[in-house]
């Protein structure tokens, strides 16, 4: 190809993805029946994009509405086509990024909390500080034996895995987290 020639319209001519890839949190109503969570999550492994945290709940049982909350990575690019093909999905009523959300209303993140339960052994002088350290981070212990604990913690992402990183030394066994929920600030809903 000579240098001096202008690329066409022609799809050969576009230049690589520059763009930085970012995370999103996307927030996606849906019917609350069967088959719907399938072909979301078939949405995303079908095209290749990675589903780094998702949470799914009834949020209007008397509309038989569900919440999925999905948090995924890409360029912004990638992102709008995500959207555009979540819209595209028949029972879904509404989709709707809530990072992009946040800074329309000049904030850096949606509010995003997570919940984990922690499970870990330990005895005498190490149990203490399990203790310690789980009242430090605002743990409740939901359950205990005088081998264990069952601890719940609730906040951002990096507090649990920086609480589960401070665990792992005492004793740690065991972790089961929910995945993200996440919503705007201010009065207007999704």
């Amino acid at each position: 190809m000579n240098a001096h020639l202008q690329p066409t319209g022609s799809a050969y001519f576009i230049s690589p993805e520059t763009a930085a890839v970012e995370s999103h949190t996307l927030s996606v109503l849906v019917d609350n029946e069967p088959g719907v969570l399938a072909r979301v999550i078939g949405l995303f492994s079908g095209r290749g994009y990675n589903i780094e945290s998702l949470t799914v709940s009834e949020t209007e049982h008397q509309a038989h509405l569900s919440r999925i909350t999905v948090v995924t990575r890409g360029t912004p690019q990638v992102l709008e086509q995500i959207k555009a093909q979540l819209e595209r999905i028949v029972p879904v009523h509404r989709v709707v990024d809530l990072t992009v959300r946040a800074r329309e209303l000049g904030q850096d993140r949606p509010i995003e909390r997570e919940v984990a339960l922690i499970k870990v052994i330990g005895e005498g002088e190490m149990r203490a500080e399990t203790l310690r350290l789980a009242d430090a981070f605002h743990a409740k212990v939901v359950d205990a034996t005088v081998g264990h604990f069952i601890l719940e913690i609730t906040g951002k992402s990096s507090k649990i895995d920086q609480f589960v990183a401070i665990m792992k030394p005492l004793g740690l066994i065991e972790v089961c987290r929910t995945g993200i929920a996440a919503m705007n600030r201010g009065a207007q809903g999704m």
